[in-house]
């Protein structure tokens, strides 16, 4: 007989209740502990995650009030809200039934118990912790959800035999388990083939959760990742669950991971090798089960070279690579992506008498779209809201600074001008690599984002 899932932890003064206890719970659910001294209890606690807890309500002989018993659950709930104490007590005395109830217990059961009794209250105390567990979850993911930028990930079309080939990948990759590592230029579409594994995949029922590295800050980073305890640091006002426990059970995606500093690495690695987390602040052990989807625009084989990534995390989550190719690379995707975007827009800003020609998506073509995927989405989004003559050119499509590209023995003072063309410049040079676009041009990354979402790049 398969046994039930759940962490009983049993505490009682009287060795024999406690015996007895173990070997009728021991049949029915996986792990059950035993302890006949409060204070252990409370160390246990403190390192373990227990389910449901049958408390002893008096300790000291003679005690029959249950005051002991009140403040011990005071002080389990206080370090466990969702933790389910049920009260085992000699005195069946009803005002301390109703006392116990109210000071947040789950049930009050007399000695000597019924079996049938004590197995149906341990699995009503269970179902109720599971609910109040899976209702903080969805809060935590709800609220992580609606932080997230929005993005549509029905954009995933093509054309070219390359990305044939990607998909032939996806498709065969997305059933199993295995972790993915995407690599690729900043908008080539990383987090839309995430989106892809995640959704043929036997975990696409559950949640899908992105950690973008870029734009958290690295002091903030460890508790977004692992959560934090109340008062774990100054502004731990409350316990925060953790992407890596919201998306248990789901796909947890790290964007730009090869941005992630030497002692995270060996944190993530910890956590992938145990499938087990700590948040911040806490010494309770929590279980986790994830499908992790990595992406970066960084060579992360000769990070590892350089020292700056540990080799040992690399083939962790480079089960299965997938490299997406830049867009000048697969030039059978641009009609395809073009006309899509154009019908998306046409539908979004009301002008659906636009049209492109294909002359126009020739010119296209010789373009080397150094933002790839993402520059061609702004530039067609751009063009359709522009568009007065339902008939998209080539000039409307492209940004002002693309003539300027063309025509260098132009000059221009105009500082807006400058420091756009400065961007594309360095852009280009580093073939879409955003960090290194970065530290050429003396910004961080996100000071950089922000700029480019000013000029519409």
């Amino acid at each position: 007989m398969d046994l039930e899932k759940g962490k009983i932890l049993v505490v009682d003064d009287d060795i024999g209740v406690l015996h007895s206890a173990q070997m009728f719970l021991k049949q029915i659910f996986e792990q059950v502990k035993i302890t006949d001294k409060p204070e252990e209890m409370l160390q246990l606690l403190k390192k373990e995650s227990f389910d449901v807890v049958l408390l002893d309500m008096n300790f000291t002989k003679g005690e029959i009030g249950g005051a002991e018993g009140i403040g011990l659950l005071q002080q389990i709930l206080q370090s466990d809200p969702d933790l389910q104490v049920i009260f085992i007590t000699a005195y069946g005395d009803f005002d301390l039934a109703v006392n116990a109830i109210k000071s947040g217990a789950h049930d009050f059961i007399v000695k000597p118990w019924k079996n049938q009794k004590l197995h149906a209250s341990i699995l009503s105390a269970l179902k109720f912790r599971e609910s109040r567990h899976n209702l903080n979850k969805y809060k935590g993911a709800t609220n992580q959800l609606e932080s997230d930028n929005e993005s549509d990930y029905k954009d995933f079309v093509f054309n070219s035999l390359a990305m044939k080939r990607i998909n032939d990948l996806i498709e065969r990759v997305a059933i199993t388990d295995a972790d993915v590592l995407i690599t690729g230029e900043n908008g080539t579409g990383k987090e839309m083939v995430a989106r892809q594994v995640y959704a043929k995949s036997n975990r696409k029922d559950q949640i899908f959760l992105k950690v973008d590295v870029a734009s958290i800050h690295e002091n903030l980073f460890e508790s977004e990742l692992f959560g934090h305890e109340k008062g774990s640091f100054t502004d731990a006002k409350e316990k925060k669950l953790g992407r890596f426990e919201l998306a248990s059970g789901g796909t947890l995606f790290i964007d730009e991971i090869g941005n992630l500093n030497l002692k995270l690495q060996a944190k993530l690695l910890s956590v992938l090798q145990n499938r087990e987390i700590f948040r911040v602040g806490g010494t309770k052990v929590i279980p986790i089960d994830i499908r992790l989807i990595c992406a970066t625009n960084q060579d992360l084989s000769e990070m590892v070279k350089q020292g700056t990534f540990r080799e040992d995390l690399y083939y962790r989550i480079n089960m299965f690579e997938l490299s997406l190719p830049p867009l000048r690379e697969r030039l059978d995707d641009i009609a395809v992506l073009t006309n899509h975007y154009l019908e998306k827009f046409k539908t979004k800003y009301q002008k659906k008498n636009i049209k492109i020609s294909p002359a126009t998506i020739e010119k296209l073509k010789r373009y080397k779209w150094p933002g790839n995927i993402r520059e061609l989405r702004n530039s067609i989004e751009r063009a359709v809201i522009l568009e007065s003559k339902n008939q998209i050119s080539a000039e409307s499509i492209f940004p002002p600074h693309y003539t300027v590209v063309k025509t260098t023995n132009t000059k221009t003072f105009n500082l807006v001008e400058n420091e756009k063309q400065l961007i594309l410049d360095a852009i280009r040079k580093n073939k879409g690599n955003m960090t290194k676009t970065a530290q050429d041009l003396g910004l961080e990354r996100t000071a950089l984002y922000r700029r480019m979402k000013k000029y519409g790049l």
